[in-house]
């Protein structure tokens, strides 16, 4: 019987894009160093970056000029902080209220609610400004508890906080980070949330119960046996 439903952040609870568009973006030119070449870079510490190595945004920003035998300004890296901090607080400021309605529905069903997001420090600093955090028993941020999806742990020790077993849960993300195979393959039963993804892109991602829209779960055969909405 499930007794925890955990959820993804980013793409599932709150969406960085709009009619395919992202709703905010931000520049990294006061580094002085190719967007492109910048992106390669960043990307290359992604898992570092979620897995706390990184303390914060201005350590891998420095890192990244190191790594170039650029001289670190500390004014442009400030800059481009708070620029990213804005940008990645705007998809916090508008919660789709299907997502809330399902959180209710399932709270008001005795079920209890677990976090689990691969975030660097400057991604969930809005997190506490929305209602968002009112639904959920438990919060795991991968920077927190230095290790990252999709590795096994970091389901194990949700489930650890929430007092449940693997197998009595539900995980639901869009798929980002192999999300979906770590929580299969920790024990719980895993399903796409596709409602805020575009066909092509939630396609890439197969063996998964897909949700067009957040009242779906209600139907899944894990769920729908003990709620009631």
């Amino acid at each position: 019987m499930v007794k925890a439903v955990f959820f993804d952040l980013y793409e599932t609870l709150i969406t960085e894009w709009k009619d395919g568009y992202k709703k905010a973006k931000y520049s990294i030119e006061p580094l002085g160093l190719d967007k492109d070449i910048f992106k390669a870079e960043w990307d290359l510490r992604r898992e570092l970056r979620m897995n706390g190595t990184f303390p914060d945004h201005q350590s891998v920003l420095r890192d990244i000029l190191d790594s170039h035998g650029i001289t670190p300004n500390v004014e442009a890296i400030e800059y481009v902080h708070l620029e990213r901090l804005s940008a990645k607080s705007i998809p916090f400021q508008e919660i789709d209220p299907q997502v809330i309605e399902l959180l209710q529905t399932l709270k008001s069903n005795g079920l209890k609610l677990g976090l689990i997001s691969n975030a660097a420090p400057e991604e969930v600093v809005a997190w506490e400004t929305t209602e968002l955090p009112d639904y959920f028993d438990e919060v795991i941020f991968s920077y927190e508890v230095r290790v990252a999806k999709p590795q096994k742990e970091i389901y194990q020790l949700a489930c650890e906080k929430l007092g449940v077993i693997p197998q009595e849960s539900v995980f639901i993300g869009d798929g980002g980070s192999d999300e979906l195979r770590g929580a299969t393959e920790a024990g719980m039963t895993a399903l796409q949330a596709t409602w805020f993804l575009p066909t092509v892109i939630s396609e890439r991602t197969t063996g998964y119960p897909k949700l067009k829209k957040p009242q779906d779960l209600l139907l899944h055969e894990s769920i729908k046996s003990i709620t009631i909405y």
